[in-house]
């Protein structure tokens, strides 16, 4: 076992101190000094030393779900509804306190398993030709992939990855781009092009790949050089902007993706309709600018219907005595490709009505309100105990991630597999137990385990290309036997 190698230099020990101070005096409220220090920590805590800084922007963003609507308000001074009609701080320190508990387990499970030696790894597994043809044809398979994924839920998950595995794709090609010279022309044509493909889908999709071109950026970055201050801001203001239009939009252009004849086979017609939308929306007056800004912030910090439950658990209702996070292991170790007929699990509105006191939509509206993880474990456990399972559960991302790195020999498979699975594992703060681990057990077994097997058939390959010069192969030593 790794020692856990958490060393703070005098310098950093020394700024960190002074900008938690400085935030504090600045925002008169120690809430948000607290938040600016474990902040801090947590970042220092799942620093992969790798120059891979995917653990880092997934346990900031998550930071960001627990704290974005007290930073809104004290530097902006508008109100969202946890501020002005529940007592949020409470939930907020429980977020903080669950930010924290993962990465604390994150680095508990770094710390399990051996970094390996670099020394003979390759660094390429294809080369990029041969990943812009497999990514072009993945772009016309997403509308097959997620219509078979409706009409198939016993393999939904198995799909899911399948078409996660693209994204996969386009990170290495971001990478490819950005090595050993950057591309910023190419890597903003792919970019824009992904934006466009995910902003008139159904779901909101423009995210992702402006946060892997901003990863792959981090990769690279070098504080003296000015273009690549520009490209972190840049994207920063692309995802910001992006989602209020998003959310300016979403309501009417949803209402005809499902109403309107022909309008889901028609990426044209959805490209213009977004584009007519969002140019009323910029045309509208400043005040509903704000308002979309209040609806952004609101729908990103899940504090409300938590806060209402923490008031009502345990004084009108009972703790669960880990009911909830029970269900979610069952309904894990039953997938439902081998358990067709298992039930479907509690939704997150049914808990929020019954924990939270509030009658939202639910199922009969086709609906669903985010509950998280958090609450579900004060709900299941109660304090302190209900930062138990998400220390576990950080221990095991560490613990996958540490595990990926030392059996993928091919440097640039861990890499892809990597920065897809952990971000999509880890970013979300909103998320149910079920979720979250579903969707992370579902990437370990469908995308992990095709990768590993992939990386053993490269492996033979990488073997034949080291043989000597009379016909016999070098002694190296198997991926399994690294330290």
């Amino acid at each position: 076992m790794n020692r856990l190698n958490l060393e703070f230099s005098l310098s950093e020990v020394l700024w960190s101190a002074a900008g938690v101070a400085f935030v504090g005096v600045v925002a008169d409220d120690a809430l948000i000094a607290l938040a600016t220090l474990i902040l801090l920590l947590g970042l220092k805590l799942v620093s992969t030393g790798d120059r891979l800084f995917v653990m880092p922007a997934a346990f900031a963003f998550h930071w960001s779900q627990t704290t974005l609507g007290l930073l809104y308000f004290d530097v902006m001074g508008r109100e969202v509804p946890a501020i002005s009609t529940s007592d949020y701080r409470p939930m907020v320190l429980i977020g903080l306190g669950c930010v924290l508990a993962i990465a604390v387990g994150v680095r508990l499970g770094l710390s399990l398993v051996k970094r390996p030696i670099d020394d003979d790894r390759p660094q390429f597994a294809f080369s990029l030709g041969l990943l812009a043809t497999i990514y072009i044809s993945t772009v016309g398979s997403q509308g097959i992939l997620a219509t078979l994924a409706l009409e198939n839920p016993s393999i939904r998950q198995i799909l899911v990855s399948i078409d996660t595995a693209r994204l996969g794709l386009l990170f290495l090609i971001l990478r490819r781009l950005l090595h050993p010279v950057p591309r910023w022309g190419w890597v903003s044509a792919v970019v824009l092009g992904e934006v466009v493909l995910g902003i008139t889908g159904f779901f909101a999709g423009f995210r992702e790949p402006i946060v892997l071109a901003a990863i792959a950026t981090l990769e690279i970055f070098d504080r003296r050089n000015v273009r690549h201050w520009i490209v972190l801001t840049v994207s920063g203001v692309a995802v910001v902007a992006l989602g209020m239009l998003w959310m300016a939009i979403r309501g009417e252009y949803r209402r005809e993706f499902i109403d309107v004849d022909k309008f889901q086979e028609s990426r044209s017609a959805r490209v213009d309709r977004v584009s007519s939308l969002g140019a009323e929306w910029l045309n509208g007056k400043s005040e509903t600018m704000w308002e979309t800004a209040d609806k952004l912030v609101d729908r990103m910090w899940t504090v409300y219907y938590p806060a209402l439950a923490l008031a009502r658990v345990p004084s009108h209702v009972p703790h669960s005595d880990g009911e909830i996070l029970k269900a979610a292991l069952i309904h894990i170790v039953t997938p439902r490709i081998f358990f067709p007929g298992k039930p479907n699990l509690q939704s997150d509105s049914e808990k929020v009505r019954k924990y939270s006191g509030v009658m939202v939509a639910g199922a009969e509206q086709n609906t669903s309100i985010a509950f998280g993880y958090a609450a579900e474990s004060y709900v299941d456990f109660g304090l302190p105990w209900m930062f138990l399972p998400v220390v576990v559960f950080g221990v095991a991302i560490g613990w996958v991630y540490a595990l990926f790195r030392k059996l993928l020999w091919h440097h640039e498979l861990f890499i892809s597999f990597a920065t897809v699975t952990i971000w999509l594992a880890l970013y979300l703060f909103e998320r149910s137990w079920a979720t979250m681990l579903g969707v992370t057990t579902g990437l370990i077994v469908y995308l992990g385990v095709p990768v590993l097997l992939l990386d053993r058939l490269l492996l033979v390959k990488f073997f034949t290309q080291k043989e000597t010069e009379d016909g016999t192969f070098q002694q190296l030593q198997h991926p399994s036997q690294i330290r």
